[in-house]
């Protein structure tokens, strides 16, 4: 038998050619809701709509720049849009893409 070398876990590096965002252009308007409030008081979490073609490091970066904290965790979702009528006609809302940001304990975002 051969002697075979363990590898590690390969990281993947981002390679540069993707959608370069700005922050402004990332963050596409913070998500205010019963939950959202509830989330942000209990547990340090803040919910954003963001751009649909944004990673969770474009959105990390876009929110410790524009509101001047340290964030813990991303946590991204894609939603998808929902049917709506107008007459005899049906339609759809467009998809979208949600981050859910956790926060350092230290820090807090005040949107009001």
């Amino acid at each position: 038998m051969a002697n075979k070398k363990k590898v590690g876990p390969r990281i993947k590096a981002q390679v540069g050619g993707g959608l370069q965002l700005q922050p402004h252009e990332v963050i596409v308007r913070p998500l205010v809701t019963e939950k959202g409030v509830h989330r942000a008081t209990r547990n340090n979490h803040y919910a954003f709509e963001v751009h649909p073609q944004a990673t969770k490091i474009d959105v990390r970066r876009a929110i410790e720049e524009l509101f001047e904290v340290k964030v813990e965790k991303v946590m991204t979702q894609n939603r998808p849009g929902k049917p709506r009528r107008y007459r005899n006609r049906v339609s759809r809302t467009s998809n979208w893409k949600k981050a859910v940001v956790k926060l350092d304990p230290e820090h807090r975002i005040d949107f009001f």
